[in-house]
């Protein structure tokens, strides 16, 4: 077996001007051992600045930023130009990140296990005698999710989600901290929460297991609300909880 000492390792920039998007990007580089952060920052140009006299191997790059924005800052970057994986909250812009053949896009919040695949990407092309992706163990991932709430990227735990109520094309998270409304779709929060803690019941909601409290004829009752169950998701929500159970 190959020893990790053999890895090539990518050097990488983090650029953000949100800071708590700025720390999660880090402890997932943290948990996979052939990437190393050279720097990080909250200013695309100062962070084009490092980039024309510090070459890197990809730059996980924001798009809305204040000032020089992502976009721009992509254009500007010195040849040979590194990988480029923009993580941005808003999806119209992946046509454009395409044309400026960015590796990859990944929307906020990202999950740990996205985030994996995006890399992977990177590392495949880097050198091709190498594995796609060195199948070494990592830590899980952070127990949180981060949403968009009144202008500000917040971070929610896992733990403190009570169920998730769609309105339209905005979800109302239930915490116990409080009410969180935030432009989202039930796709992407799927994806991101882990599967063994929460479950859909019905087109517009999504519960946390350890906040269920009983069933009843066609509902169940979560943090005091009882919530419907549609057909299709009775099932599934009855091995969830029996699984649940079971951990």
């Amino acid at each position: 077996m190959e020893s990790s000492s053999a890895l090539r390792v990518l050097s990488c920039v983090l650029i953000d001007d949100e800071p708590l998007a700025l720390d999660v990007l880090a402890s997932y580089c943290a948990q996979l051992p052939f990437l190393a952060v050279q720097a990080q920052f909250h200013d695309a140009a100062a962070a084009l600045a490092f980039l024309r006299t510090h070459p890197v191997d990809v730059v996980f790059l924001d798009i809305q930023m204040p000032g020089l924005n992502g976009l721009h800052l992509a254009q500007l970057l010195p040849t040979p130009a590194p990988r480029i994986i923009f993580t941005t909250a808003y999806d119209q812009y992946a046509v454009r990140s395409y044309e400026l053949n960015a590796t990859d896009y990944l929307l906020k919040p990202v999950g740990f296990e996205r985030f994996v695949q995006a890399v992977s990407k990177v590392y495949s092309g880097a050198e091709r005698t190498e594995p796609a992706l060195p199948a070494l163990p990592v830590e899980p991932p952070p127990e949180a999710i981060l949403v968009r709430h009144d202008g500000q990227l917040r971070r929610v735990a896992f733990s403190e989600i009570q169920y998730i109520e769609g309105r339209k094309e905005y979800l109302l998270l239930h915490t116990t901290q409080g009410r969180l409304l935030t432009l989202q779709s039930f796709r992407r929060a799927e994806e991101v929460l882990p599967p063994a803690r929460f479950v859909r019941i019905h087109r517009s909601y999504l519960i946390a297991l350890a906040h269920v409290e009983y069933l009843e004829r066609g509902r169940v009752r979560v943090a005091g609300q009882l919530l419907p169950i549609g057909d299709t998701y009775r099932e599934v929500l009855l091995e969830r909880l029996r699984g649940y159970q079971q951990l």
